[in-house]
């Protein structure tokens, strides 16, 4: 699976105005309700309900909440890059500022698990979370995340 069959360029974005884990599960929210046809209530809400559980921040400034819907055609992505890192309860006690939302249909057990797995090696790869932060612009940034993971290292 590669991120571009689950992340649009309109689903990137970078926000220099949010200083909160919940303010970060809401425009992720926000965002996600136009690709998905679910209300930014219901996504939040679900969201913060996996969050609830324990926190997806992964360490290294890296988190990917994650919520499961039922009807929902396949998985969809949002990545969001903040200017500055928030807490947001990570293993590591470090802020975030690099965030990938993934949703997926009720029962795509392997689909969901596909998507986190690409997700985490794609934003653990030190070039790419490199280049990530030394971009602003959604239309870059979208870019380093689709691109073949093998090239990354020049970017």
């Amino acid at each position: 699976m590669d991120l571009a069959d689950i992340l649009s360029e309109e689903s990137v974005l970078f926000c220099t105005d949010i200083k909160t884990k919940r303010e970060v599960l809401e425009r992720l929210a926000t965002r996600a309700a136009a690709a998905t046809g679910f209300t930014a209530e219901e996504i939040f809400a679900a969201l913060n309900d996996r969050e609830a559980l324990g926190s997806t921040g992964l360490g290294n400034g890296i988190a990917v909440p994650h919520g499961r819907f039922p009807g929902l055609k396949g998985v969809v992505a949002v990545f969001m890059k903040l200017s500055v890192p928030v807490d947001f309860e990570s293993v590591d006690d470090q802020p975030v500022d690099l965030v990938m939302m993934l949703l997926a249909p009720v029962g795509a057990g392997a689909d969901h698990l596909k998507a986190l797995a690409r997700v985490a090696r794609v934003l653990r790869t030190d070039s790419v979370a490199e280049s990530l932060r030394r971009a602003n612009d959604p239309k870059r940034l979208y870019a380093i995340l689709t691109q073949p993971l093998e090239t990354t290292k020049a970017a």
